[in-house]
């Protein structure tokens, strides 16, 4: 039998072992720290990419060479061209926007990437393409985190609401992408707001609507811009302010041009995960303000929206649920 002093060392020893078995990060670590786990190649390379607006061009050889990237990160940049289906110099162009000096740079920086996803032994194309899809799902909850964190005070929303409910004519802008946005929310207000006209053509038609309604009697324009941000958008801002208009914005971001010629800026995130652009946040922010307007006055709102209805049951506008 082991003296007492050698049952002393080894009961050490296996105290030892055992503390570094379940320490986390393990022996071999300082101080027992965990590592950070390593991240999937396809997070790298969303890295990579990360923080910069890309075209949905431009988005479209991002995706590529993320579920392609073993492959792609060893193209040229004629053979990457080629399977993409866009111009080389739309590849360089690309390299430029996410922060490289060429398309060499940005496959130097890639092949090490692609080298460890080969030695990881990478999930399917499949399970590449389902992780991306969540992604941009996750990017969306954040956005509407954001909205929700910025709805802690409501006065904004609610004051915005009632300037918008008086100014008969309203005039609701959208052009380009931002046109469906600014659909919805006039096919919307029409059922709360007496005159509410819709701009979704920039140049002289757009004068001619915002000289229109500010003779009309309007006081407000609601102005729909989402990236990408178009000068006929800045120049329809600018034309109605000239005319006596005050200007609310909807956008995704609270500093710029388009912001410097609001009255008032309203922001919510979009989601730019995928080839188009996605809306959550800024849907939302305008289904509140059209509930500003709404409650801004009620018994406006409770009288159009009961002709409505009667309306709609006596030339039975929808399917019966």
């Amino acid at each position: 039998m082991p003296s007492g002093q050698q049952a002393r060392a080894q009961a050490s020893q296996q105290a030892r072992a055992q503390a570094s078995a379940i320490t986390p990060g393990g022996p071999g670590k300082p101080g027992g720290r965990p590592s950070a786990p390593e991240p999937a190649p396809a997070d790298k390379v969303r890295a990579l990419f990360g923080g910069h607006r890309l075209s949905p061009g431009q988005r479209r050889i991002a995706q590529y060479i993320t579920d392609h990237l073993t492959e792609a990160a060893f193209l040229s940049i004629t053979d990457l061209a080629e399977r993409v289906g866009v111009s080389q110099p739309s590849v360089t162009r690309f390299a430029s926007s996410v922060g490289f000096s060429g398309y060499p740079a940005l496959r130097e920086a890639l092949q090490p990437i692609a080298l460890s996803a080969v030695a990881n032994v990478p999930g399917t194309r499949e399970e590449d393409r389902r992780n991306e899809l969540q992604a941009a799902v996750d990017a969306e909850i954040e956005n509407l985190e954001g909205l929700r964190r910025a709805f802690t005070d409501t006065d904004q929303v609610l004051e915005i609401g009632r300037e918008l409910a008086r100014s008969v004519p309203l005039t609701i802008l959208g052009l380009r992408i931002s046109v469906s946005l600014a659909e919805y929310f006039a096919y919307a207000a029409k059922r709360i707001h007496p005159d509410v006209r819709l701009v979704s053509r920039g140049g002289s038609v757009a004068y001619d609507a915002l000289l229109q309604s500010r003779e009309a009697g309007g006081t407000w324009v609601l102005a729909f811009a989402m990236p990408r941000h178009s000068k006929e958008m800045l120049a329809a801002m600018r034309t109605a302010r000239r005319t006596g208009l005050r200007v609310a914005l909807i956008t995704d971001a609270g500093l710029g041009p388009l912001a410097g010629e609001a009255d008032v800026t309203l922001t919510a995130g979009t989601g730019s995960r995928l080839v188009f652009d996605s809306y959550a946040a800024p849907g939302i922010l305008s289904a509140a303000l059209l509930q500003a307007m709404a409650d801004a006055d009620p018994e406006r709102t409770q009288l159009r929206l009961e002709k409505y209805e009667q309306a709609a049951e006596q030339h039975d506008f929808f399917l019966d649920d």
